[in-house]
């Protein structure tokens, strides 16, 4: 859904305006608030926040599918590494990668 200029509101007009805002949100419109001329919220329906919420999760799932799709192709073709040495080599990449702390000079 592509917006329009009349959908691009700005603070000091939704401020004085927006029980009208809100009917055309609640009628299917989708404002944008800008402050500064940046823009700064959005106004939509309730139901469809809710949709929007969902189709996100749903997207969720579908990467760990694909994870999971990926992680049984991994071991099918035999790219396993045991647990224990898979840790082992985080824990040595983490600890060679680590800020090391300043070292301070002490005088003689």
């Amino acid at each position: 859904m592509g917006f329009t200029s009349i959908d691009v509101v700005p603070f000091t007009h939704a401020r004085a305006h927006l029980s009208e805002l809100a009917e055309q949100a609640k009628a299917g419109a989708e404002k944008i608030i800008t402050k500064n001329g940046e823009s700064y919220v959005a106004l939509i329906d309730a139901t469809r926040l809710d949709y929007y919420h969902q189709l996100e999760r749903e997207r969720i799932h579908l990467l760990l599918i694909d994870d999971a799709r990926r992680g049984l192709a991994d071991i099918a073709a035999g790219r396993t590494v045991q647990a224990d040495r898979a840790l082992a080599d985080l824990q040595q990449r983490r600890a060679a990668s680590a800020p090391r702390p300043a070292r301070t000079r002490t005088r003689d």
